[in-house]
């Protein structure tokens, strides 16, 4: 058994297993083209759609094509309950893939140049409130976002909320894009007039600098619903939350961030998964989503809307949060979906074939993804 398997939500097929039904455990994804025969390293979710990319670079979209957010296709269904190669340009060859990041309706790639640097922001679907970093009107077709990044520099990591980008560059900077309404893209503008900041969409990548408290390099960034937190260096502990302090996102984030392995973010919550295995966590925790007491020691994380994923060192991927729709497995405390002050586990190495291990994982709108890959066999 080798490949990428899904649970959880999925009207629109954005699981890719064949059809339109949510499902509570593990289900092999299909596809329409030819699988590709390199791992899975990246699951970027949607509102209702998936985007998945591998190791040398290839990506893949399955679920609701209807809004722009799966590239050039001629899929005449709006909703693809497998799997089809994104397409980014028509006639023209471009080079890898480095990084996908997917709001609720677009998606954004970074794409190599010639030189090998990731320099190319490709952004596709509906982007009204500025998230594909260009002015367009109704569907998009994939385009390139002109002058960015700037000259001699590339992106290395890229996050995605609702309806905002960041992109953090190798020397440190780090833009956005997008809905900043509420301050998750830094410091909006004040009218002359002394009035209240002045609402603020971002139809261009813009820094976010000094006056919104950036005084260190950023290494990472992650985003939730309307917020965004930048990370410093793992050995430097630097961290700055920004957006409304909804759920104490703001006033509760730790003074420095422990040595980080994995950062990432729910649409309420943050966290940090150390580098000695454990998790750190704070936001939103009405449906379970913080971590449960008496957690395993932690090798992969992945946050999702409202429920997360992580693999633990006995190999087990466990899930808690809410999981309304299958995402957390099947088992969960009543008909609301939550699994609070606890955790599933929805898939564990005990039961692979020798020579097989779970290297992904990737977790989205009530959506639940795990990659299990076996030496010589592909998807």
């Amino acid at each position: 058994m080798a490949g990428l398997f899904a649970l959880g939500s999925n009207g629109s097929g954005q699981l890719g297993i064949g059809h339109k039904e949510d499902v509570s455990v593990p289900k092999p994804v299909l596809f329409h083209c030819e699988p590709p025969s390199d791992a899975v390293v990246k699951i970027a979710a949607g509102g209702n759609h998936t985007v998945i990319l591998t190791e040398t670079g290839k990506a893949y979209w399955s679920g609701d094509s209807s809004k722009g957010a799966c590239g050039i296709t001629t899929i005449s269904s709006a909703d693809n309950a497998q799997f089809e190669e994104l397409v980014l340009a028509g006639s023209e060859v471009l080079g890898p893939i480095a990084h996908v990041a997917c709001t609720w309706d677009t998606t954004t790639c970074v794409v190599k140049d010639e030189l090998g640097k990731a320099s190319k922001v490709y952004s596709c679907g509906t982007g009204g409130q500025g998230q594909l970093g260009i002015e367009a009107k109704g569907v998009a077709e994939p385009r390139l976002i002109p002058n960015f990044p700037p000259e001699g520099t590339e992106v290395m990591h890229l996050a995605s909320g609702m309806a905002h980008i960041v992109a953090v560059l190798d020397n440190g900077d780090v833009y956005g894009w997008g809905n900043g309404r509420k301050g998750q893209l830094g410091q909006a503008v004040t009218l002359d007039d002394g009035a209240p900041p002045a609402p603020v969409v971002n139809f261009a990548p813009c820094k976010i600098g000094s006056s919104s408290g950036v005084d260190f390099k950023v290494a990472n960034a992650v985003c939730g619903q309307y917020t965004t937190c930048l990370f410093g260096e793992p050995t430097e502990g630097k961290v700055l939350v920004l957006g409304p302090d909804k759920w104490g996102l703001k006033s509760k984030a730790p003074l420095a961030t422990p040595r980080w392995n994995t950062v990432d973010g729910g649409w309420g919550n943050i966290f940090i998964l150390g580098a000695d295995g454990t998790l750190v966590a704070w936001g939103r925790d009405e449906h379970g989503q913080l971590p449960p007491p008496n957690m395993p020691i932690i090798t992969k994380f992945a946050a999702g809307s409202e429920h997360s994923l992580a693999v633990t060192d006995s190999n087990e991927v466990i899930s808690w949060g809410w999981g309304e729709h299958g995402n957390c497995g099947p088992h969960t405390d009543g008909p609301s979906g939550v699994v609070k002050g606890r955790w599933n586990v929805i898939a564990s190495g005990d039961f692979l074939p020798e020579g097989s291990q779970i290297t992904a994982i990737g977790a989205g709108c009530a959506t639940s993804w795990v990659y299990i890959h076996a030496e010589g066999l592909h998807l």
